[in-house]
């Protein structure tokens, strides 16, 4: 649960040292706003060559915000950038990138239908004498790129046969391949293996060893005291403060992100009830996953861990129907259902928060109202007309319940941060009020305070009878709210631990496929 505002709680605008030479970048009292929003208000910033200053707050905080303007995506109303001491204005992201500032974007920017050597150079493609691109030059430099990064990838790959990870792989060495001064990396690891972000904090080390200044966003606490030497910390469009990474700890830095102080992250919770909801009996799609068993429990939080590659996400994918299994069985409070189609799981009480918000979730021209409504418009239907009043009113009173940030249900949701534009898609799942709540890494790319919010929330329904089944990447996130983990290798089911019995050098021992542990 949360405590109550600290009254201690960190100024507004606190100082920053005083101004010197040596600065790469520096942001001097930036404001920005959108229609109904104030973004940023008098922020401050400054980067040190061979630094990592890791950039910190919460969702909504104007992180992103200022990174955009940084990278000549927006335009500041007041302020300024300096680089190297002098005065900058970018009124596109080329003009940036020219003057030495890369960006990694938190929501991947890459062509699909492009191979990974068409994208890293893309609008500055090697060319003949002729003027024409010279393929081959343009393939020699990329493998040169991918083997200096030592990234284990076809440079003739096209991008959308990718995983995730290799997207956000590929999207790395293209910030790298402009041999930027100052590099920006907005969420870098929230679609990538633990061995991967190894190699990329090694990445990094080179980076700073060369000189360069790297801002770098993340919502993993760990990775700020691995990787940061400076944290500044950003609070509703506020600059808070700047402190050393070596002189605070993760309760200092959460209380200066929050304004108070986060006590108890995972709630505590009543044992299942002994109904079984849901039965899965030997479930299998071809090539991918097979012998999946389990009985999921009304009131039951199911987590289900592995690395990835494991299968987690197709499972979760199957038992709603998106991708019919090949066999195997799927009972409903004990009748067998062919679950193929999302439509029919929908009808059985069940609900999907997918794994993938900006590919699979939100649809980003749309309103907030709109993304939340869409599943339940049939409900509100009467002799071919919707009950817009009603209607609107469920998505007031679901916006207020999950406390999504936003001027109203009418602002497009592209506008929102991550981790509103998550609770938004909650919300329009728990307004068909499903028995089964299946989350696909329902905490990706959310910052610390909103996580607090979903684990309270998944507890609440969870003790209201509802069963969860949830996928997760981060193990003390599966540790904190299971009641039993079903940990996946390669596509099989190695093991189940029940919450008392489970700790992560036990889940990571059967992820690997090494067996149980005795």
């Amino acid at each position: 649960m949360l405590a109550a505002p600290s009254a201690t709680a960190p100024a507004v605008n606190a100082p920053l040292p005083a101004a010197g030479e040596g600065y790469l970048l520096e942001v001097v009292n930036v404001s920005k706003s959108f229609p109904g929003v104030k973004a940023l208000a008098n922020v401050q910033l400054r980067l040190r060559p061979g630094t990592v200053l890791a950039l910190m707050g919460e969702n909504g905080a104007g992180k992103s915000t200022l990174m955009k303007i940084i990278a000549g995506l927006y335009q500041p109303d007041v302020g300024e950038l300096r680089l190297n001491g002098v005065a900058v204005r970018f009124d596109a992201p080329l003009q940036a990138q020219q003057a030495g500032i890369a960006m990694i974007h938190q929501e991947l920017n890459l062509m699909p239908f492009m191979t990974i050597a068409e994208n890293i150079w893309l609008g500055r493609e090697p060319t003949h004498a002729l003027g024409l691109v010279d393929h081959r030059r343009m393939r020699r430099q990329t493998q040169a790129l991918l083997d200096r990064l030592r990234i284990d990838l076809d440079p003739d790959d096209t991008v959308g046969t990718l995983s995730i990870a290799g997207r956000q792989m590929v999207e790395i060495a293209k910030a790298v391949s402009y041999d930027s001064g100052v590099l920006i990396m907005d969420e870098p690891t929230s679609a990538i293996t633990e061995k991967e972000v190894a190699h990329l904090f090694s990445i990094i080390e080179d980076l700073k060893a060369q000189g360069k200044g790297i801002i770098y966003i993340t919502h993993k606490m760990a990775e700020v005291f691995r990787i940061a030497d400076e944290v500044a910390v950003f609070r509703d469009g506020h600059y808070i403060g700047l402190q050393r990474a070596d002189s605070m700890d993760g309760d200092a830095l959460v209380a200066m992100m929050v304004g108070r102080q986060l006590t108890q992250m995972f709630p505590e919770r009543a044992a299942p009830r002994e109904q079984v909801l849901m039965s899965v009996r030997e479930l299998a799609l071809k090539g991918v996953f097979s012998g999946v068993s389990f009985d999921l429990h009304a009131g039951e939080v199911l987590g289900i861990a592995g690395l990835m590659g494991a299968g987690r996400t197709n499972v979760a994918e199957t038992l709603f129907g998106i991708t019919p299994a090949t066999s195997g069985h799927i009972l409903i409070d004990g009748e067998p259902v062919i679950m193929n189609d999302p439509c029919l799981a929908i009808r059985h009480g069940m609900a999907l928060l997918t794994e993938d918000r900006k590919e699979s979730g939100i649809f980003p021209c749309l309103s907030v109202g709109e993304n939340m409504e869409v599943a339940v418009l049939g409900n509100f239907a009467n002799a071919g007309f919707i009950q817009s009043t009603r209607l609107h009113a469920l998505c007031e009173d679901m916006r207020k319940q999950l406390r999504v940030k936003t001027p109203s249900l009418d602002q497009c949701i592209a506008n929102l941060s991550g981790g509103n534009q998550q609770k938004a898609l909650l919300a329009r799942w728990l307004m068909t009020h499903p028995r089964i709540l299946i989350l696909d890494e329902p905490t990706r790319g959310i910052d610390v305070g909103a996580k607090a919010e979903i684990y309270r929330l998944i507890a609440n329904l969870a003790a209201e009878g509802l069963a969860v089944v949830m996928i997760s990447s981060e193990l003390p996130e599966v540790l904190g709210l299971s009641d039993r983990v079903m940990v996946m290798h390669e596509g099989r089911v190695t093991g189940f631990l029940d919450r008392h019995e489970a700790t992560q050098e036990r889940v990571m021992h059967l992820a690997s496929g090494l067996g149980a542990l005795h």
